[in-house]
């Protein structure tokens, strides 16, 4: 299947909403899961930024794990930001999630224990250079995690996918993740630009029938 993108986003309420009430949590809790396991134990303060936090359910999510956790959650959608505002005060995580209205261009280069991304490169027409800024953030020995959607190979694929994941959300969401998949990357895809940034293509990996991870040290 060829990459085609997604039509451009207008950041309403409406999609920042119907995409918050989609039921991401158990693949939210398997990124957390997987990235404290890559992290390891948590002895200290650790700081971390999240590109592209949409509605900041994984910073919740992984702040309510461990409140040494501090995470600057970035986005460029100030309706999702307004969402996330209303859902960070309702878990009282507000001393530890700061939302930033931004395009991830963060002045705090090299500074971060750990930066994570989830399902922001499909969004992006060079997703090159999101990892560009991954590299940047990240301080040297700072763990990198980013996960995404995975391109299906085919047009039986994205449908199955569609039905399986997404059956049963209202057609607006249905829709949203439909293009989503159309516009995600390959595992190769991913390989060939961790492998321009001097990253192993084996820290990329297929991680569910419908994502690829990234994992890496700086």
């Amino acid at each position: 299947m060829q990459r085609k993108l997604e039509p451009e986003l207008m950041d309403t309420p409406e999609e920042a909403v119907d995409y918050d009430r989609m039921d991401h949590s158990e693949v939210n809790r398997v990124f957390v899961d997987d990235l404290l396991a890559a992290w390891g134990a948590i002895e200290s303060h650790v700081t971390v930024v999240d590109l592209g936090t949409g509605t900041a359910q994984i910073p919740m999510e992984l702040c309510g794990r461990n409140a040494r956790i501090h995470v600057q959650a970035v986005d460029a959608a100030e309706h999702m930001l307004e969402v996330a505002r209303r859902n960070v005060a309702a878990a009282v995580l507000e001393e530890q999630i700061e939302l930033v209205l931004a395009d991830a261009k963060l002045p705090a280069v090299g500074e971060y224990d750990i930066v994570m991304s989830n399902s922001l490169a499909h969004h992006l027409p060079e997703p090159a250079v999101m990892f560009d800024r991954l590299v940047e953030l990240a301080r040297p020995g700072g763990l990198i995690f980013v996960r995404d959607l995975l391109r299906p190979v085919d047009e039986a694929e994205w449908r199955h996918l569609v039905e399986t994941y997404a059956g049963k959300e209202k057609p607006h969401a249905r829709q949203m993740f439909a293009d989503s998949l159309r516009a995600a990357l390959t595992v190769d895809e991913v390989r060939a630009i961790v492998a321009a940034h001097s990253y192993d293509p084996q820290t990329v990996a297929a991680t569910s029938d419908r994502h690829w991870t990234w994992c890496a040290r700086k």
